[in-house]
């Protein structure tokens, strides 16, 4: 969990994970037992993003408009739409920290965005929603939006 790292020749820990396991456990598996792909390290990110098609990436979170709308609303859409993305992942940010890291370089110009979900077509980002966008709307407004984009680049 921490790691010891150099600053200005002292030897420092520095903590690895914001979050313990048990924390974060039910939380990735809400979407995982969805079909969630887990992208836990930069190459599965690398694999993941840069495919053919589309992915639709959600990068998780402990927050409560991740609990209450974001996963709740990414479940609705990929459940209900009549067209869904070839691939659906996710990272659960301030754990999986070096795959957030590197999925975040795909993200740009977009700052970095936690919760936030993104549509991805042949590596490309399409369609984004903020945690601004999330934040204060119902599930049911969040999936609607997805399912929207889905009919559209799926």
């Amino acid at each position: 969990m921490w790691e010891i790292i150099t600053y200005r020749n002292f030897e420092v820990q520095k903590l690895k994970k914001m979050y313990p396991e048990q924390i974060v456990a039910p939380m990735k598996a809400e979407l995982t037992s969805h079909g969630f792909k887990e992208l836990l390290s930069p190459s599965d990110v690398d694999t993941a993003l840069k495919q053919q098609g589309t992915t639709l990436l959600m990068i998780n979170s402990v927050c409560g408009c991740s609990a209450g709308t974001a996963r709740p609303g990414v479940i609705m859409a990929v459940q209900n739409a009549a067209k869904k993305p070839n691939l659906l992942a996710t990272s659960f940010a301030g754990y999986d920290v070096d795959a957030v890291k590197q999925a975040r370089t795909y993200l740009l110009p977009y700052p970095p965005s936690s919760p936030s979900i993104v549509l991805l077509k042949d590596g490309k980002v399409v369609h984004m929603i903020e945690r601004h966008n999330i934040e204060g709307r119902p599930a049911q407004m969040i999936a609607a939006n997805l399912m929207q984009a889905f009919e559209t680049y799926c």
